[in-house]
Formats: structure tokens, C-alpha cells, sequence
């Protein structure tokens, strides 16, 4: 008779290697039939999006810190350990070749892990319905004249604040109290008027390191692999409200910059504390002058010394506290981040986020 054949039994790294391609696979699928049907991505976004949310921000939001920056400390040390073990073995084996495969396998197994958790929690979103089209306010055509008019209804609700806000010493200003829960009641209270930001919220969460944040000139970060809304608590007070709600925005399936940009200003201007009212305005006008300057220079200095002089003092620690950190790490910082927009379809890449003035000159001329 014949030699029976035995069944293939794979080992830890083949089936590590399998899972992983399977999960990369998943993960491609998704992301291209997104792309090719936009149905298909608002579908998710508004059904099965708002779910995750709701289960996996509950979970996270059980602890006070960020989850996912204490998820990024421990898998460093995970995968520094994991590698020192490793090398120990193979020394000690001599069979240095299968075992760093095997360690191999597991770092492959846990980046498609975490791409799929990417695409699922982030990246089909990028492919669904805007929430300016949603909600009716559209980019129009506009002059230099019209982008003045709307700097000068930014300067009077900045100037109209600027007195109402606390201030230190320095006359820097400060917020009134804690600002997660009240960003999380903006956003809410938003979503009254917008029923597309209708849903849970989960608390925005400052990081503990934010200084890391700082080192790569970034003001906050949406967390895919948590569900979770963080941003930078070093950054000078006038920029925490607005950036809690751009982050949250986020959180709804709005992944476009410029349109979490608009909707954190919307929840700003509207939210019961005068420092969030002051945070989203002057971040509007801060964007808008800057279109202004490119736009009209003699015009720009005409609205800029028609603002409150006690702005000046935050707009003045706001300059000195990045430029501790301006170097290197933030311009590959900003490099990565314009790269990665430009590759999820945002094709101005980090210029994106200045494309909020777009919707902002819509929304006063509307």
C-alpha cells in the first residue's frame, strides 16, 4: 500500500504570518470598496461607526488617562523586551535564524492588528459624506473684501470676550474650570442643532506626556486604536477648548481637518463658558487673518489693530511656548503629517486645517 501523507501542521510563526496577511487583506478590502462607494462609507460612519464608539470610548473612557498613550509606553517596552529575550534565546539555542523569525511574526501579527483597527476606526470615515454637506453650509466664491468683512465679525466677538475671560498675572488667559466634561456638553449641545453630531462622547483626555505632543508641534490626536479624543494640556489655555472639540469631532466620522476645525469652532462659539466662546473664536480669527495676510496685507493691518489689546498677551505666550520646541522632530513631524493626509484624500495635505476659513466665510455670508 501506499505511503499515507501527514496533514501540514503549521507552527506559532506560520499561523502568526497567515493571521496576519488575512487581517492586511481585511483591511484592504475595506478601505478600497470605501473608496469605490461612498454609500458604502456613510453607511458605516452612521451605523456601525457610532456603535464603536459607544462601547469602546465607554471602555476607555473608564480611565482617567489617556488609554491609548499608556498602550503606546507598554508595547515599546512589550517589544523591547520581546526582542532582548529573543536574542538571549538564540544565543543560547543557536538557532538565532527561527527565533527572530518568530519574533518577527509577532511584530507583523500586531501592526495588521492595528491596521485593521486603523481602517475600522478611521480610515473609511475619511470616505464618507462631509459634515458641510450634511448640514447644508457650503464653500462659496469669495472676495478679499468678503474674507475682511468676516475677520472684522471674528475681531468683534473676540474683542466682546477678551474682558470676560480669566487672566493670570501676565494676563495670559486661563480657564475658568476643567474643560473635558464642558467639551463633551459643546459638542452635545452642537449636535442638537446638527443632528450628524448627534451620539456619545467620550471625555477628551489630556495626555500625561503632552510634552511629547509639543516636540512634534501637534495640539491634540485622535486615538483609532481607542477611541479616544487627546490633545495637548501644556499648550497656552486659549487653544484646549477648541482643540477637545476638534478632537471629538473625530468621534462622530468626521475625519476632514478642516471640517473637525469648523466644528470645533461651532461648538466653541456656542458653548455655555465664555473661555470656550473666546477659545473658538479667536482660533477662527486666527485662521482667518492668516488667509487675510495672504490674501490683502494693507487690509489685514487694518482689522489686526481693531483687536483687543489684551489678546496680545496670549497670542504672545502662544508664540513664545511653541518656539521652545520648533526644530527638527516637528518639521519631520509636519512632513509625516502632510503625507499622511494627502494619502487618506486630503490632497492639501496640512494646509488642510487652514481650509476651515472656507467654511467660516460661508457661514457668516450664509
Amino acid at each position: 500500500m501506499g505511503r499515507t501523507r501527514k496533514k501540514q501542521k503549521f507552527g506559532t510563526t506560520e499561523k502568526r504570518m497567515i493571521t496576519g496577511c488575512l487581517l492586511l487583506a481585511g483591511s484592504a478590502v475595506l478601505t478600497v470598496l470605501s473608496g469605490q462607494n461612498p454609500g458604502m462609507a456613510e453607511w458605516y460612519s452612521t451605523h456601525i461607526y457610532p456603535v464603536i464608539v459607544s462601547v469602546v470610548g465607554r471602555l476607555s473612557g473608564l480611565f482617567s488617562w489617556s488609554l491609548s498613550e499608556l498602550c503606546v509606553y507598554a508595547l515599546i517596552l512589550l517589544a523591547a523586551g520581546s526582542l532582548i529575550h529573543a536574542i538571549a534565546e538564540a544565543v543560547k539555542g543557536g538557532r538565532g535564524g527561527a527565533v527572530m523569525l518568530r519574533w518577527a511574526s509577532g511584530l507583523f501579527l500586531a501592526a495588521s492588528v492595528l491596521m485593521l483597527l486603523y481602517v475600522l476606526n478611521c480610515g473609511i470615515n475619511y470616505k464618507r459624506v462631509s459634515f458641510s454637506e450634511k448640514s447644508g453650509i457650503q464653500t462659496v466664491e469669495y472676495t478679499a473684501e468678503d474674507l475682511k468683512q468676516t475677520c472684522l465679525w471674528l475681531t468683534e466677538e473676540v474683542n466682546a470676550r477678551a474682558g470676560q475671560v480669566e487672566r493670570d498675572e501676565a494676563g495670559v488667559m486661563k480657564l475658568e474650570s476643567p474643560e473635558e466634561e464642558d467639551a463633551v456638553k459643546a459638542m452635545q449641545a452642537l449636535g442638537v442643532q446638527y443632528p450628524a453630531l448627534e451620539g456619545y462622547y467620550p471625555r477628551p483626555k489630556g495626555l500625561l506626556m503632552s510634552e511629547i505632543l509639543s516636540y512634534q508641534a501637534l495640539t491634540g490626536v485622535y486615538s483609532p486604536f481607542t477611541v479616544e479624543a487627546n490633545y495637548n494640556k501644556d499648550m497656552t489655555a486659549y487653544n484646549i477648548p477648541f482643540t477637545a472639540c476638534h478632537e471629538l469631532s473625530h468621534l462622530r466620522g468626521f475625519m476632514q481637518e478642516e471640517e473637525a476645525n469648523f466644528i470645533a469652532f461651532l461648538a466653541c462659539k456656542d458653548a455655555g463658558r465664555e473661555d470656550f466662546q473666546y477659545s473658538g473664536y479667536l482660533m477662527g480669527w486666527i485662521y482667518s487673518m492668516n488667509a487675510l495676510h495672504r490674501a490683502d496685507a494693507e487690509a489685514w493691518q487694518e482689522v489686526r489693530l481693531a483687536l483687543d489689546e489684551s489678546v496680545d498677551a496670549d497670542l504672545e505666550a502662544n508664540s513664545q511656548f511653541w518656539a521652545k520646541y520648533d526644530g527638527a522632530v516637528a518639521e519631520v513631524s509636519n512632513k509625516v503629517n502632510d503625507t499622511y493626509l494627502k494619502a487618506n484624500g486630503q490632497t492639501d495635505g496640512v494646509e488642510s486645517y487652514d481650509r476651515m476659513v472656507d467654511l467660516i466665510v460661508g457661514y457668516w455670508m450664509k
